[in-house]
């Protein structure tokens, strides 16, 4: 996209969940994170086709994503003190940040279209909130996550954009992604480890009971 090929943005955006998928996989992520970036992976694909039908499925494979987030977050985030100050005060900035981006965008956006981009907005904006409950870098890649639909909204809408915004959109994409999936990763019982399982098993099988001492 840098270069203006697209030919190689077709043939290489389809490939960029799926590696980041196989990548947590293979490092013990949880099922509902794979599920996520699979769900990233048929938006993506969608997004690619210039209709308004594949951009409605194309934002409901990613509000899929959302919700495979959302439960993931749900449950690695419990040890996460709810209700201090500065959980308050995110929770209201996101809040803020909804109503403002879909109010002003509002207008702009076909018919057929606003009803289903506020639903959607709503539940990005509630995935970017919960992944502040895993630390700074999931928190970072919400926040890129609205950053970078944003910025398809605006297009949308037919607002001014900044230069190249499809490259903009793309880099935030892949850096929310990335950093959602470091953030997941680094918390406390997200990975599984197989090895561990493996040499539990192995150390009972192969243990032998003490030989009982010769009477005398």
């Amino acid at each position: 996209m840098a270069v203006g090929l697209d030919t190689g943005h077709t043939v290489a955006k389809p490939l960029l969940m799926p590696l980041l998928a196989a990548y947590a996989y293979l490092r013990g992520g949880p099922r509902l994170l794979v599920g996520a970036l699979l769900f990233g992976w048929g938006g993506d694909v969608l997004l690619l086709l210039d209709a308004e039908p594949a951009f409605l499925a194309g934002m409901a494979s990613f509000a899929a994503g959302h919700v495979c987030y959302l439960l993931l977050f749900a449950k690695l985030g419990r040890s996460a003190a709810p209700g201090t100050r500065s959980g308050r005060l995110t929770a209201a900035a996101y809040a803020v940040a909804l109503v403002a981006t879909v109010t002003l965008l509002w207008p702009g956006l076909p018919a057929g279209l606003r009803v289903p981009v506020a639903g959607y907005s709503l539940l990005l904006t509630a995935m970017a909130y919960g992944a502040t409950r895993l630390g700074p870098l999931a928190a970072a890649g919400g926040a890129l996550f609205m950053l970078s639909d944003t910025l398809i909204a605006i297009g949308v809408a037919e607002w001014p954009q900044p230069p190249r915004p499809d490259l903009w959109i793309m880099l935030t994409y892949i850096a929310a992604q990335y950093l959602l999936v470091s953030g997941v990763l680094r918390a406390p019982g997200a990975r599984s480890d197989p090895s561990a399982t493996y040499r539990g098993n192995r150390t009972v099988t192969t243990s032998r009971p003490s030989a009982p001492r010769p009477s005398t």
